[in-house]
């Protein structure tokens, strides 16, 4: 089983090899819609978190690979133990969010 965290380098690696690839690398961002205005990773799916319950049964396939995402990492912690216990194993949260993803990968991402 893949561990609950992926560094925000490995994440960007599988995402840059996997873009056309079956079953394909997803990357969820579960932040609020007023902060993904503010900043979010180009071809992130923003799916608020209280928004999951509802959405995730229709929306997410159990068979992709899903790049959970939040600011820091402590919201997309939750939804990755969530989305496990629901049978998604193949999901794992960026550690240290979009923070870490500005920061690291692309510094043109406000922080905030």
């Amino acid at each position: 089983m893949l561990p609950f965290e992926i560094p925000v380098q490995q994440a960007k690696q599988l995402l840059d090899q996997h873009s056309q690839s079956q079953p394909r690398v997803r990357l969820i961002d579960v932040r609020e819609p007023w902060e993904a205005q503010l900043a979010s990773i180009p071809g992130s799916e923003l799916m608020p978190m209280n928004e999951f319950p509802s959405r995730a049964h229709q929306e997410l396939d159990p068979e992709e690979h899903l790049l959970i995402v939040c600011k820091v990492g402590g919201r997309s912690l939750s939804v990755t133990n969530w989305l496990r216990q629901q049978g998604y194993e193949k999901a794992q949260s960026v550690a240290g969010g979009i923070d870490a993803w500005s920061r690291q990968i692309d510094p043109s991402i406000p922080r905030y």
